[in-house]
């Protein structure tokens, strides 16, 4: 069906004679044929000839070009309503939507979900998807004007009744009513996507209109495949966000519904049980028109707005492109770190770039996937302009490597820091439960590893792990790095983000999806993985992970291998002197390093990070940390520390470590006083001893 030549017929005649409160028998009537013809033109099975088309639109009060075109509904006097669900009949009740209870109110939460949303649904694959957040503070004229076209009137007896009672919602409803009496303000958030299929589908049946209105947990995505999401969680943080739990949608579709798709427009309100005039209702309510079909009587359902409506519900849509505009009525940030308007603005900024980095760079292998910004409003006029969120500002090392992949210019090996080297991780993907067996571990799927030198000391030294369509799944420490390693980033892409082609791409991206937990926050054991894979699964996950830190490993040290002249490299030492036999001690197991992290300041002292594993002892540990400098020959002169401070697991008492008794793993920082160097420290290597304390153990 395209869109010139509308709905088809039967659908579109029936929903007609329901708006216009007449029958078929009164249809049939008028043009002097039976019932049963009607009926036949209703379910489909016939349509009528032409002198007939002129006859309803005669029939129904509308030009002959409205039958024909089937892209419009007769002009009637249907209110716009508000539909509150009644209570269930088995006195069941619920107060609050559980669902929400899976993520905060931040603004930040908001930002991740909601993107993600909007880029699991890009309409066309050779175009980002364009998010744009604005945020409108309302009052006075503006105010009332917003709120006598939501009906407001009628839903406050209804706010007032939920916030009557003493539950977690109700209390959070009761602050929010009082300050908007008190203040007469609100804070609006509208979230528009562009180029994204929008809400398309039936009112009621499977689609993604039914799954983001009227449905909990329905992760409706045709293009699932390579979707970050799975659980059908995101859209919740659109209503946690909102103080009222009110939020308002208009839908340019990617696909015509009844002939149209331009202003598909409906509200949504999550509330808890409450009682209003006596009646009892379950929680959800609905802002639309009311629906003249039997099937659902007096629900209040999408209706196809004017111009004028959606501008008063501050909706209107300035570009053609299909996708939604959610309106998030009371917008604020639960978090507490984004109160007033411009705070919330750099928020939304910070939080973007944070999450959606990857997705905004684009190369020669594959186009930016997302254009994303930020404008607020006040009362109609602009108070923070436009602001296009710049990966590059916020992450120039992550963004420089990852465009260098995308760009065919990498290396696999660096000889200067802002060059960017790619190693292959190899993930292991354990057959489906139903599956046809395999030979070996499953099939192999190459990731991607790509590390470059930073700048950036608060992120240094971590690895961004994404897939999908560049999603950031969660960022890691590399276990065992060499002592001295320079400051680096890294990126690996895994499945889809690789941009690569294959089964095993669509194996692993499934495979690494099911290792999610809703958060979609790291890889680790979840039901479905354990439920769907077969056994090994949680295995070839951890294998994967020590994979990226071995690569790591691998790619700093052919870094420090080319390094010529300047400074001598660190090198990984440290040395466990556990002051008794080799074959005594070593059989009872003794700590051992998981990583170590050094770098030098200004004024020349070592500031070294060390993470210990330690053996299971009855008995605590009692350790002395000792710093040397590594010479050629003769004795290696020990310098001072400045500062010794325990990290995990452990106290610092004098110039002892002392680790209780039990403890699997523990971490100490120290820093050498300058004072003590026989030479300056960047001439010098550095090894750091960890000796038995004088005592052992006790």
């Amino acid at each position: 069906m395209s869109v010139e030549h509308g709905e088809e017929f039967g659908p579109w005649l029936g929903r007609q004679l329901r708006r216009a409160t007449r029958s078929q028998a009164e249809l049939a009537k008028h043009l002097g044929i039976t019932r049963a013809a009607v009926s036949a033109w209703i379910v489909g099975r016939a349509e009528p000839r032409d002198e007939h088309k002129r006859m309803i639109a005669d029939f129904l009060g509308i030009e002959p070009e409205a039958v024909t075109n089937r892209t419009s509904d007769i002009s009637t006097n249907l209110p716009l309503t508000w539909h509150h669900r009644p209570a269930h009949a088995d006195g069941g009740r619920e107060y609050g939507n559980a669902a929400a209870f899976a993520f905060n109110a931040d603004l930040s939460v908001l930002a991740r979900e909601a993107t993600q949303n909007s880029l699991d649904e890009r309409h066309d694959l050779t175009r980002p998807v364009q998010v744009h957040y604005t945020l409108h503070e309302v009052s006075g004229p503006h105010l009332d004007k917003f709120l006598d076209t939501l009906r407001w009137n009628e839903l406050r007896k209804h706010y007032d009744a939920a916030a009557g009672k003493n539950q977690k919602v109700s209390r959070s409803l009761k602050a929010a009513l009082e300050e908007l009496d008190r203040t007469r303000t609100v804070v609006l958030l509208r979230v528009d996507d562009y180029n994204a299929a929008g809400l398309t589908g039936p009112e009621y049946r499977d689609g993604r209109f039914a799954a983001v209105v009227r449905r909990q947990l329905d992760s409706h995505k045709e293009s699932s495949r390579r979707a970050g999401g799975s659980y059908g969680l995101g859209k919740v943080t659109l209503w946690a966000t909102s103080k009222f739990g009110l939020v308002l949608m208009n839908s340019t579709l990617s696909e015509p519904h009844e002939g149209r798709t331009e202003r598909r427009t409906i509200g949504r309100l999550d509330l808890p049980w409450r009682t209003v005039d006596d009646e009892a209702y379950a929680g959800p309510a609905w802002f639309g028109e009311p629906d003249t079909s039997p099937e659902h009587p007096k629900v209040s359902r999408s209706w196809w707005a004017d111009e004028n409506t959606v501008r008063d519900l501050h909706l209107e849509r300035p570009h053609t492109d299909p996708g939604t505009s959610f309106l998030i009525v009371g917008a604020h940030d639960a978090s507490g770190d984004a109160e007033s308007l411009p705070d919330m603005h750099e928020k939304l900024v910070r939080s973007l770039a944070d999450g959606f980095w990857a997705a905004m760079v684009g190369g020669q292998r594959a186009g930016a996937l997302l254009d994303a910004r930020v404008t607020t409003m006040r009362n109609g006029q602009v108070l923070v302009p436009e602001q296009r969120v710049d990966p590059y500002s916020r992450h120039p090392a992550l963004s420089r490597a990852l465009k260098a992949y995308l760009d065919n210019d990498t290396v696999s090996e660096r000889t200067s820091g802002d060059q960017v080297a790619q190693s292959d991780v190899p993930l292991f993907v354990t057959p489906l439960r139903d599956a046809a067996r395999v030979e070996g571990k499953g099939t192999q799927h190459r990731a991607v590893l790509l590390l470059t030198g930073t700048d950036d000391e608060d992120r240094k030294n971590r690895v961004v792990c994404m897939r999908g369509n560049r999603m950031t799944i969660m960022e890691r420490r590399p276990r065992e790095l060499p002592l001295g390693t320079d400051s680096f980033q890294a990126v690996l892409l895994a499945g889809h983000a690789t941009e690569n082609d294959g089964e095993d791409v669509q194996l692993a991206e499934d495979f690494l999806r099911a290792s999610e937990p809703p958060e979609h926050n790291k890889w680790d054991r979840t039901e479905e993985l354990t439920s769907l894979y077969r056994r090994g699964a949680l295995s070839r996950i951890d294998d994967f992970k020590d994979e990226i830190d071995r690569a790591v490993r691998e790619l700093v040290g052919r870094r420090e291998t080319v390094t010529r002249g300047g400074p001598a490299a660190l090198q990984e030492l440290l040395r466990l002197s556990t002051g008794v036999s080799a074959g005594t001690r070593r059989a009872q197991g003794v700590p051992t390093v998981r990583s170590i992290n050094a770098r030098l300041d200004d004024t020349g002292a070592w500031h070294v990070d060390v993470d210990l594993k330690l053996p299971d002892a009855e008995d605590s540990w009692l350790l002395t940390p000792v710093a040397k400098f590594d010479v050629r020959s003769g004795g290696r002169p020990a310098i001072e520390w400045s500062l010794l401070t325990a990290s995990d697991n452990c106290r610092v008492e004098g110039n002892n470590l002392v680790i209780p008794a039990g403890t699997r793993s523990a971490s100490f920082a120290g820093v050498t006083d300058p004072a003590s160097h026989p030479v300056r420290g960047k001439l010098s290597r550095l090894l750091v001893d960890v000796q038995k304390a004088r005592g052992g153990t006790r």
